[in-house]
């Protein structure tokens, strides 16, 4: 079973987190059962989970609710643990390459933290 965290910034803010507590109730709960399908499920398809080409080892937790679509993007710590680094409603069919940046900044911060802590 895998473990999902989210990123947590020097200043303690929880970008992912923050997200979601704007977003309706229906997509809220939509993305917390795509969250536990990762966590629970040996083999997530790719339509809930895919890893982006041309990253940093950079995963994408894929909703769709209705007629809008959310991404999460994080990487894996280790084999079970993915850190959920930033989220976003999508509206092109390409995942922003600034969202896809933040996400690798936030992975190098979040590695060199815990490098540094021991």
């Amino acid at each position: 079973m895998r473990r999902a965290q989210f990123y947590i910034t020097v200043s303690g803010r929880c970008p992912v987190r923050e997200h979601l507590d704007t977003l309706p109730d229906k997509a809220a709960r939509k993305i917390a059962w795509v969250l536990r399908a990762v966590r629970d499920l040996e083999r997530v398809p790719t339509n809930y989970l895919k890893k982006l080409v041309s990253t940093d080892n950079i995963w994408e937790v894929r909703v769709d609710v209705g007629g809008n679509s959310f991404r999460l993007l994080g990487f894996f710590h280790g084999q079970e643990l993915i850190i959920l680094t930033n989220s976003f409603q999508k509206k092109s069919q390409k995942t922003p390459r600034g969202e896809i940046r933040l996400a690798e900044e936030r992975k190098t911060d979040y590695l060199k933290r815990r490098k540094n802590n021991g």
